[in-house]
């Protein structure tokens, strides 16, 4: 007989979980129980990455075969243990967003059917202005984790022109994301922006095979730098979650050394614990590796003034900003040939 709930003890707190053994991965058998074992024995670097940060759970309440939702205020019923912050949409309506603190609150989530973790790049005291940038190097068709790989290194290249350090990891799917830490002293425009001219830095070096084309029609078999990543309320799931895939795959942070050869289907709810136990967090020195953003935004000012470059088009749920372009593939189509034109 199917057990209906089980309360475990977590540091302290009884966390119930509702159905245990409901499968939430049928192809791997993986169940609910062990999504929250998972993330009781991956709770240290991953409180690490979500702790203090307003976060978004990404819930599968079916399993990964059921339709998905951004939970991004906190569930009603919550347990008066985990803790909120009050965060603005690009809208102006506020939200009180989940607050990681503690190993309970990420078995709570797990119970709420939470495989993946979206933090805000911003900590609690500070919401408005991010201390970590983050660049989404997204493969479209023809290309695949390696071609992704290959731009990563031409990122790191420009990162470290520009005085900062970043500290790769897999999406969970074909793709790789880079994590910067830097000083919470710039707004969400102004993050995003050093974004934007890090991403025209590499696809200058390498036209070929990196692109900031914002319209998929436009991007050709490249890899997509997804600036928009760092708009306001816009978010990559965090390292250590499990991705919503049939296999369980995990978004697993690397070092550069290792990132060439990582098979990222190797890394999942199953694989991941004993790798944490083995290699240690990869990523530990991230909070000690603060940069400035001084020089990519004097980047982005230099395409705006001799070469004509300036804002790429908002994700569609923001309100018109200042001094973005059109919203439509002809204007972004204009302004991706003024991007690949310029050298």
């Amino acid at each position: 007989m199917a057990e209906a709930a089980r309360e475990l003890d977590v540091a302290g707190r009884a966390v119930r979980l509702s159905h245990p053994d409901k499968v939430y991965f049928p192809e791997r058998g993986f169940t609910k129980l062990q999504v929250a074992e998972y993330y009781l024995a991956v709770a240290e670097p991953l409180l690490r990455a979500v702790g203090d940060r307003p976060t978004t759970l990404k819930r599968f309440p079916g399993g990964v075969g059921s339709e998905p939702f951004y939970a991004k205020r906190v569930p009603k019923g919550a347990p008066e243990w985990v803790r909120s912050v009050r965060v603005t949409f690009p809208s102006g309506r506020t939200a009180d967003s989940v607050l990681p603190t503690e190993p309970a609150v990420l078995v709570w989530a797990a119970g709420l059917g939470t495989l993946d973790f979206h933090p805000w790049p911003v900590r609690s005291a500070d919401v408005e202005h991010p201390d970590e940038l983050r660049i989404d190097l997204d493969p479209q068709p023809g290309t695949g984790y390696p071609e992704a790989v290959a731009v990563a290194q031409v990122l790191r290249e420009v990162l470290a022109e520009a005085g900062l350090t970043g500290f790769p990891k897999t999406s969970g799917g074909r793709g790789v994301h880079v994590l910067v830490r830097v000083e919470p002293r710039w707004d969400f425009i102004e993050v995003r922006r050093a974004v934007i001219a890090l991403a025209r830095e590499v696809q200058r070096r390498i036209p070929e095979q990196a692109t900031v084309a914002w319209w998929k029609e436009d991007r050709g078999r490249r890899v997509f730098l997804d600036f928009n990543q760092a708009a306001r309320d816009r978010t990559v799931a965090s390292s250590w979650s499990i991705r919503g895939t049939s296999r369980a795959t995990v978004s697993m942070p690397l070092t550069w050394e290792q990132l060439p050869d990582a098979e990222p289907d190797d890394f999942d709810l199953g694989t991941v614990p004993g790798l944490l136990a083995e290699r240690g967090d990869p990523h530990r020195g991230l909070d000690d590796s603060s940069g400035e953003l001084d020089l990519a935004l004097d980047w982005f000012e230099r395409d705006r003034r001799d070469r004509g470059l300036g804002e790429l088009p908002y994700p569609p749920d923001h309100p018109k900003m200042p001094g973005e372009p059109t919203r439509s593939r002809k204007a972004s189509l204009e302004a991706r040939r003024g991007d690949e034109s310029a050298g």
